[in-house]
């Protein structure tokens, strides 16, 4: 309990020193939040998305989960991503995952996790549909980080083949998709992608709003 109470006490600091900086702050953020950026992250206590970038609260909207993966079935990550872009009206969604991950670790191995295997299997799919990239790396720490990557880029694939980013294009508004990996050893962000921006960088089989080459 005592840890609890120092979470408690660790919150009104921060409060404090927040309000002492700007009196105005929580007054403002209560009234609207508008952020520009989605930030699809990793569930690891080690990828604070706000502190990464450096954002404050109100400026940053957030989903995370094991190995940020964004899966067709998952209403969850959907409906996060139709109330960002849809009603917020981000400029930007970023998929950020992190070398060294657990979740896509698991996924290079064959020990049983019990639910999480269900989520796994995606990463896992994206290692068997990559495993010729993997020839030749027999380092394990090698694989699990070219494997974080991959997933990485496979995941803003799947935030483009949604109907609510197409839709978003279609209608010509803003919204821009990115790719990025952070490096817990250093803090520091790398970009894996291109900027993709239009449903012209899209393959036309994953395209559901009527596009075609």
């Amino acid at each position: 309990m005592t840890d609890l109470n120092s979470l408690f006490q660790n919150n009104r600091s921060w409060a404090n020193a927040i309000k002492a900086e700007d009196p105005d702050f929580f007054t403002t953020l209560a009234k609207q939040q508008r952020p520009e950026f989605l930030w699809i992250g990793c569930a690891d206590s080690r990828v604070p998305a706000n502190e990464i970038v450096g954002l404050m609260p109100g400026e940053l909207f957030v989903h995370r989960n094991i190995a940020n993966c964004v899966v067709h079935t998952d209403i969850n990550c959907h409906s996060v991503i139709e109330y960002a872009v849809k009603f917020l009206k981000v400029k930007h969604i970023i998929v950020c995952g992190h070398y060294g991950c657990g979740g896509v670790q698991a996924a290079l191995g064959h020990e049983q996790l019990g639910v999480a295997d269900h989520w796994i299997r995606h990463i896992r799919d994206v290692y068997y549909n990559k495993r010729k990239d993997f020839k030749g790396i027999d380092d394990d720490k090698q694989r699990v980080n070219l494997l974080c990557e991959l997933n990485v880029k496979q995941q803003v694939a799947n935030v483009c083949h949604t109907p609510i980013v197409q839709n978003a294009w279609s209608s010509g508004q803003e919204l821009a998709i990115h790719g990025w990996i952070y490096d817990v050893k250093d803090g520091l962000l790398k970009k894996l992608t291109q900027t993709i921006n239009s449903i012209e960088s899209v393959r036309e089989q994953y395209r559901v709003d009527g596009s075609t080459e």
